[in-house]
């Protein structure tokens, strides 16, 4: 284990009774002088381990293997059997052969899938990814002394890929860990992590934190820590122990072009998967804190379209009715600086800060709003998951249609019409003009336009024709600017555009 060195100040150098003259007399007192110091500075260095070995005697008890089973029914396929000529001696060959192979492609079939985990509580439960146990007809859960149990699901959160399984151990005594304070982790610190790689059984590997805060686009609260420590399949729902033997995070995904190990590691934090795992305890299902925005980042054109000085914060594109948010009076284009005391440095710092929050909780949210900056209260409510909403496909049309055609952007508006509504699949409650075509050397396909959008607000005046539109592009343009901040609304988003509007004359 690391600890630091331990010094005895009990006595010092200053207690030798002799003291040489001259210039011997001054060199000896001043190594005298430094040797005293040293032995009354705090070392901050850790000693290198000399051996993990005591920490993973202790720790591997607590450490499970977990295989699932999982019926695949596949669909029927029927083969097309190639055609032969009356009488032929093939045909009875083959449509035996194609008969017997669509019996078995018919039958279902059992599918294993294996993982790690560690137990939290001597009560039977234990931690692991979801997508170790998702879709599982059976889980069967293996301790280090292969101990084998059926477990049950007592919860999961897709979105932090978090389940709490229970066993019951009956008169067997479990061995549990706690967790710890990821957030005091720095990079470099020494870890553990301890698993079942490709099936092989409790497997210890060290290494050190890489990095802290990765987003690896794994969902809305991604907030990982990066290890060097070996990390494989199978490898996936076991802890990531500190020194101190406690878990700073759970082993979920890796970076590899190979599917093993590259060095390249990545857990979830013990900060965020703790609450989780609590509220999967509590109540089988995970409850977080929600204000009803929705945000985007700020790039640099926005950043001075708000005047603002830096590029942090989290703009608020839309706000949804009778949220927390909107009863507190946040609107559109306000940028969230702090939450509940809190720096949003970036924006999606704050879904975790306000996921994290008690529900009913009133905080304070410092935000930018017209040049200055506000305090506002916000009372957190209770995020519901909704079911995910089905995506209309809409075929594109042979000719864009009809429209006002803005040169300096690179693309023609129209009004919104039922005909186009239905052809693009807005809803009668979306109000503003709809983006009909883009040129793709324009400002708006640089700025991610795209037809079917629909431009709700103009320099942060709402816009119901295209001739709004137009007038606030030469408002613009009169006034000086370049630009045009836009708010636009698709079925996916809404978001803001800082739109290139040409000098003033410029119609090109």
């Amino acid at each position: 284990m690391l600890c630091p060195r331990n010094l005895d100040n009990s006595e010092s150098a200053a207690t030798v009774r002799v003291a040489p003259r001259g210039a011997f007399a001054w060199l000896v007192a001043v190594m005298l002088a430094i040797a005293s110091l040293s032995q009354t500075m705090p070392a901050e260095a850790h000693d290198a381990p000399a051996s993990f070995a005591d920490l993973a005697e202790k720790l591997l008890p607590a450490v499970v293997n977990i295989s699932t089973t999982q019926t695949i029914r596949n669909p029927e396929r029927i083969p097309e059997m190639p055609q032969f000529p009356p009488g032929s001696p093939f045909e009875d060959f083959f449509k035996d052969f194609f008969d017997h192979q669509m019996k078995q492609d018919s039958q279902p079939r059992r599918a294993t899938s294996l993982g790690s985990g560690f137990i939290i509580d001597p009560a039977g439960y234990v931690v692991t990814n979801n997508h170790v146990i998702q879709d599982a007809d059976a889980i069967t859960v293996t301790l280090h002394d292969n101990s084998v149990f059926k477990a049950s699901v007592v919860g999961r959160d897709t979105k932090t890929d978090l389940a709490l399984l229970k066993i019951d151990p009956g008169k067997k005594a479990l061995t549990a860990v706690a967790f710890g304070n990821s957030d005091q982790a720095r990079v470099g610190d020494w870890v553990l992590a301890i698993g079942n790689p490709f099936g092989l059984g409790g497997t210890v590997t060290a290494g050190i934190v890489s990095a802290r805060a990765r987003d690896i686009n794994a969902g809305p609260y991604d907030d990982f820590l990066q290890t060097d420590a070996s990390i494989n399949r199978g490898n996936s729902g076991g802890p990531m122990f500190n020194v101190q033997g406690e878990v700073i995070g759970i082993n979920t995904a890796i970076f590899s072009p190979s599917g093993g190990s590259i060095g390249i590691g990545f857990a979830i934090p013990s900060s965020l998967a703790k609450p989780v795992i609590d509220d999967l305890r509590k109540f089988g299902k995970t409850r977080r804190g929600w204000l009803g925005v929705r945000i985007q980042s700020l790039d640099q054109d926005l950043a001075e379209s708000m005047g603002l000085s830096e590029e942090k914060g989290a703009l608020v594109a839309s706000v949804t009715a009778d949220s927390p948010a909107a009863k507190a009076g946040i609107k559109p284009g306000d940028v969230i600086l702090k939450f509940d005391g809190r720096d949003v440095s970036e924006m999606r710092q704050l879904p975790r800060m306000v996921a994290e929050t008690p529900i009913g909780k009133r905080v304070d949210m410092d935000v930018w709003r017209d040049g200055r900056e506000s305090s506002y209260q916000v009372t957190v409510g209770e995020l519901k998951e909704e079911p995910a909403e089905q995506a209309k496909a809409q075929d594109k049309p042979e000719s864009p249609p009809k429209g006002e055609e803005i040169p300096s952007a690179g693309m023609t508006v129209a009004s919104l019409t039922p005909q186009l509504r239905e052809h693009f699949g807005i809803d009668e409650q979306t109000k503003g003009v709809v983006v009909v075509d883009v040129r793709n050397d324009g400002p708006a396909a640089d700025k991610g336009l795209k037809a079917g959008d629909v431009i709700i607000d103009a320099g942060q005046q709402p816009v119901r024709s295209p001739q709004e539109l137009l007038r606030a592009v030469d408002k613009a343009r009169s006034a000086g600017q370049h630009s045009l901040l836009l708010r636009v609304e698709n079925p996916q988003v809404i978001r803001y555009v800082v739109l290139p509007v040409g000098e003033k004359g410029d119609k090109k």
